[in-house]
């Protein structure tokens, strides 16, 4: 990974400007380069993805290190220019704050799933069938309802889509330092929460407690008969994108986990957006917020994730098509600097995140164009930007293009 100069440099350089930045984030956007088989990117046709390529430049980036996998969560960090590896944000936290749901220091959190099992206790489905938001919501709130305490720790579930729920346990003493009682794998049965420090051994009862209770209300129940845990995680002490960059950023981003990462970023979140939503639809909500006040931009686009964790890259390719067919109105926003790109990427064959690198588009007025004619992997690993591309480089990058970041010394 390349040296990690943002915290230090961006806030001496960053300057407010009337330029604007828009990050566009086709989630898992990225595949496997193989003989004879085409990614989906290379599939889609995406003319106007084409036409903004001949305008700038193109590369693909390591979100964390050669050969490491990253998960959702640090793979938008590190597009933002913090550094995963020092940072350790937990998925319970950004599913919790992305749920709308305050985290206040000491509060430990956790991202909670429903799930069913058999009567010897191995796990059946991991994800209850992923019951529907209007069955698993009431299902959350009476299971709070049925077990609000434990100890002197009060204890939150917060209903999320689906089968997904946010743990909160708020209290005294709390460590979340607690391993996950999710397998990853149904057959078996749910592991039992370990304090991974002495310091973090009140957590883990507390949970354990509370897990034993869940259990027993869930007894019976036709839908979700246990619960799954994973994640712990507490509210981590970092800088805004404001703080640090003197930016006003917005993010029109549907799913709990990315609003998440834009409120622990300081970001405002556009409203009228929901899992429900096209991308035509996040695209209006950008068109809405583009008379405002702010100044840098995150858009998430969810579809080429899922399609390539089930493996459907025709379904992947359909979704860029989806986005390409919407460029038109984002460019009649002007934005001065566009970045395209993904958080990881998901190869349909892998049916899951991988260390592959990540295609990305940067066009900007002081962006050095390369000789790129389409944008799919094999012209980005050949692009101006390179094949092994450090993704904590990506931010400074698109400040620079915007002229937001001053000369460094005299």
């Amino acid at each position: 990974m390349a040296l990690d100069v943002n915290p230090v440099l961006i806030p001496q350089l960053a300057r407010t400007t009337p330029s604007r930045i828009l990050f566009v984030v086709m989630d898992g956007l990225g595949g496997c380069l193989q003989p004879g088989v085409p990614t989906a990117l290379e599939r889609a046709k995406h003319p106007h993805l084409d036409a903004l390529a001949t305008e700038g430049a193109l590369g693909r980036y390591v979100p964390i290190a050669p050969g490491i996998t990253p998960g959702s969560g640090p793979g938008h960090f590190s597009i933002f220019g913090y550094d995963p590896v020092a940072l350790e944000v937990g998925r319970g936290v950004l599913e919790t704050l992305g749920l709308g749901i305050d985290v206040a220091p000491g509060d430990v959190t956790a991202r909670a799933n429903f799930a069913t099992a058999g009567p010897d206790g191995r796990l059946t489905d991991r994800r209850a069938g992923r019951i529907a938001t209007e069955e698993a919501t009431p299902l959350a709130r009476a299971l709070n309802a049925a077990v609000p305490k434990i100890e002197d720790v009060r204890i939150e579930i917060h209903p999320g889509l689906q089968h997904r729920f946010a743990l909160v346990l708020r209290g005294p003493g709390l460590v979340d330092a607690v391993s996950d009682t999710d397998p990853q794998a149904e057959g078996v049965a749910p592991l039992a929460p370990t304090a991974a420090t002495p310091a973090a051994a009140k957590t883990a009862r507390v949970t354990a407690a509370f897990l034993e209770k869940a259990y027993a209300f869930l007894r019976g129940q036709p839908k979700a008969n246990t619960v799954l845990l994973r994640g712990f995680s507490g509210r981590p002490a970092m800088p805004t994108l404001r703080e640090r960059a003197r930016l006003t950023p917005l993010a029109i981003a549907a799913y709990p986990a990315y609003l998440g990462v834009a409120r622990l970023l300081g970001m405002d979140v556009a409203p009228g957006v929901s899992p429900k939503s096209t991308v035509a639809d996040e695209v209006t909500a950008l068109e809405r917020a583009w008379a405002g006040p702010h100044d840098f931009f995150f858009l998430h686009v969810k579809g080429t994730d899922s399609a390539g964790e089930d493996g459907d890259e025709d379904r992947k390719a359909r979704v860029i098509e989806e986005f390409d067919r919407e460029l038109p109105r984002i460019r009649a926003l002007r934005p001065d600097v566009i970045l395209v790109t993904g958080d990881h990427s998901t190869p349909g064959p892998m049916k899951a995140h991988s260390f592959h690198a990540v295609p990305f588009l940067l066009r900007g007025p002081w962006v050095e164009p390369d000789d790129a004619r389409t944008f799919d992997e094999r012209a980005c690993a050949g692009g101006r930007f390179g094949g092994w591309f450090p993704a904590l480089s990506l931010f400074p990058m698109a400040m620079a293009c915007a002229g937001k970041l001053a000369k460094y010394g005299a």
